[in-house]
């Protein structure tokens, strides 16, 4: 039987709890950071969106925010989705839904700095490398990608 999958916005403090533990699992544990690690100052002010299985599991996580209302640019962040679920689609339908956010919401632009296991994922959805920026944690390489929206 397949996999139901059910993207959502999470509301309740459990859904937030099972979110933010998922961005820590995949993002931030495997290179010895602690828990609280996997969130930023824009976390109340951000649009979440995680995907759920048949059984209500968190599978993977993503979200945007505005990062300058007046040349309307926002960014995406914690993209992350878990190793049993790649490939399925998924990281494809939480993007999607956070670029319907930014259009639904003025956004012309947005950005993310991308690790290099994730450009070409990016690169086939529309987004364009546009430099080298980072290293987080003096091992994780991050290219700043961009795309326009109509």
């Amino acid at each position: 039987m397949k996999d139901a999958f059910h993207c959502v916005s999470p509301k309740s403090t459990d859904q937030f709890k099972k979110y933010y533990h998922l961005r820590w699992q995949i993002l931030r544990k495997p290179y010895g950071q602690v828990l609280g690690s996997e969130k930023d100052d824009y976390e109340n002010v951000s649009f979440h969106q995680m995907v759920l299985d048949s059984n209500k599991k968190v599978v993977a996580v993503g979200r945007i925010h505005c990062l300058n209302i007046n040349q309307n640019i926002a960014q995406i962040r914690f993209m992350a989705v878990h190793n049993h679920y790649v490939n399925k689609g998924i990281g494809r339908e939480i993007l999607v839904n956070l670029e319907m956010y930014a259009n639904n919401n003025n956004i012309k632009k947005i950005i993310l700095h991308s690790r290099l296991s994730a450009i070409g994922f990016y690169l086939k959805n529309g987004y364009k490398k546009i430099k080298k920026t980072h290293i987080l944690y003096n091992q994780i390489h991050h290219w700043l990608m961009q795309k326009e929206l109509k």
